[in-house]
């Protein structure tokens, strides 16, 4: 996909973010760990749900969509012990498939086309809690067994690692611990689910999660909550395009770390419990409190400032008066895009990979823009809004993999894309 953005149109409107599609992911492996149906509500449209989708199809979940936004599942049987390359589609967030896969077909294979490393800190927890794992070949296989307690240590706190102990927990388990698991929107919700569907789960929201399973899981009835991520963004793109958005549909309690390094920017919301008013600003200054100058922006573990927004910092930067170290502790390519933005007029001097300074406020110029990365898409199509002139960006549907129609709610609120096949 190829889409042409022109810049300088103020964004205006009512905006509604989508189901977050990390909660909707890991709800689609949830509900097959039961043989009872599971409706999920409020799905996001983006290329991760599809594929997922389609992978607990090809297990043997039958889907009945009611709705756009609206599906339910119920998995009778688990058809499969092997989860193949082409049913993943190359998505990690597949590996979630592993919890139902492993509890009611007992010995599972799946292959993946990403190399081992990126799931160290899965494998390790799993052969923690005691089950069987090997590697042949770069596939992952495991074969069941039951433990009465265990309190395991992640190596880190990854969202997906976590994800799978708690639902292999909520079936396998009487007691499990699990210390330093990620505690994300999405994990939270995803435990609130289990323990509808009968799992007892306690330390919820926190870094230490204490699960006591039962025999069988039963079906249930989930909405899957706002994407803070999206909303933070259109907010960002809001304030940056000189518009005024009222957002509807959020939760505000997952923005108050966004919200705060937020403010060190010069951009101020109006946050209700579910709403948010996005006021038109002027001109954008870095805090003038002492502590703030040369601020520093750092993302962190959840309920630190997250990486997927790491991108969209730096182009609010850009905007802002003041220099700004933005500092990505989490990953070693995510600042790569810097050089994008340099090539649109900004100045940044990339430290290292993972840390750039930014000195603004400078005016951003169009150019052509190439295969955006995931994570760093949106904050791509937000310089392009800002710059002077067209922009032309390829392979955009990177950001359809997580931004369900993100394209078409921007140009409803005025913004001027152009979507071509």
């Amino acid at each position: 996909m190829r889409i042409r953005v022109e810049g300088h149109h103020p964004l205006k409107g009512r905006y509604r973010p989508s189901g977050n599609p990390n909660t909707a992911i890991a709800l689609l492996a949830a509900s097959m760990l039961t043989n009872d149906p599971v409706t999920l509500r409020n799905m996001p449209a983006t290329t991760m749900t599809h594929a997922m989708i389609r992978a607990a199809s090809i297990l043997g979940a039958n889907v009945e969509q009611t709705d756009a936004s609206t599906l339910t599942l119920q998995t009778t049987a688990v058809g499969s012990r092997v989860l193949n390359q082409s049913d993943a589609n190359g998505f990690v967030g597949a590996l979630l498939y592993l919890a139902p896969m492993l509890i009611r077909r007992q010995q599972i294979r799946i292959e993946i086309d990403f190399p081992l490393n990126r799931v160290r800190t899965h494998l390790e927890a799993l052969r923690d809690l005691g089950i069987d794992v090997t590697t042949p070949d770069g596939a992952i296989e495991c074969s069941l067994v039951k433990w009465a307690c265990k309190h395991i240590v992640l190596a880190q706190a990854s969202v997906t690692a976590t994800a799978i102990v708690m639902m292999l927990a909520a079936v396998l388990g009487k007691e499990t611990i699990i210390s330093n698991a990620a505690c994300e929107p999405h994990i939270q919700e995803l435990a609130h689910t289990l323990n509808k569907m009968g799992a007892h789960i306690e330390g919820i929201g926190s870094n230490i999660l204490r699960i006591w399973g039962t025999d069988e899981l039963g079906g249930t009835d989930v909405t899957i909550g706002p994407d803070h991520i999206e909303t933070a963004s259109v907010a960002a793109l809001s304030v940056l395009t000189g518009g005024r958005v009222h957002i509807v549909g959020t939760h505000s309690h997952d923005l108050k770390m966004i919200e705060k390094i937020y403010r060190r920017f010069g951009i101020y919301l109006d946050m209700d419990d579910d709403e948010i008013f996005v006021p038109k600003h002027g001109t954008l200054a870095i805090s003038n409190r002492e502590e703030d100058v040369d601020s520093s922006i750092e993302t962190a573990p959840w309920p630190g400032f997250p990486s997927d927004l790491v991108a969209m910092a730096t182009v609010i930067a850009t905007q802002a008066r003041g220099t700004s170290l933005i500092h990505e502790k989490l990953f070693s390519n995510r600042l790569l895009f810097v050089d994008k933005l340099k090539a649109m007029g900004a100045q940044i001097i990339l430290c290292d990979p993972h840390r750039a300074i930014v000195v603004g406020p400078t005016p951003l110029e169009a150019v052509y823009m190439d295969s955006p990365d995931v994570r760093t898409g949106m904050g791509m199509l937000g310089a392009a809004l800002i710059a002077d002139g067209e922009s032309v960006i390829d392979n955009a549907q990177s950001v359809a993999r997580t931004f369900g129609n993100v394209y078409e709610k921007l140009q409803a609120l005025g913004a001027k894309i152009e979507i071509e096949s």
